[in-house]
């Protein structure tokens, strides 16, 4: 379960941070609730990962994920370049998350 939480904290991670550009500087309501709800959310289930997992594979989980999804939503939408290189590393970082869900002990 702790698993579950973790990976959904991570892509709540990316929907905060996707509000949060969005917002532009907390003047656009509807992006700035969803910043702060998403936020929340996420900052809770990380905590709650991290009850049963080690804090430094949770936050490197928590973040790979968010920072995937982040930069992935922004190539796909135009809001960043995208490359076959950029492509590469973050299937690379999501590889990594795996890697470590495969070598936990718990």
């Amino acid at each position: 379960m702790s698993w579950l939480v973790l990976v959904v904290s991570g892509v709540l991670e990316a929907v905060w941070a996707t509000a949060l550009d969005r917002s532009e500087g907390f003047s656009r309501l509807g992006p700035s609730v969803t910043f702060v709800v998403a936020l929340v959310a996420s900052m809770a289930g990380l905590a709650y990962a991290m009850r049963a997992l080690p804090v430094g594979t949770s936050y490197a989980v928590w973040v790979g994920i968010g920072a995937a999804l982040t930069a992935g939503y922004a190539m796909v939408t135009g809001a960043e370049a995208a490359s076959v290189l950029k492509i590469l590393l973050l299937l690379g970082l999501v590889g990594c998350v795996i890697g470590l869900k495969l070598v936990d002990g718990s």
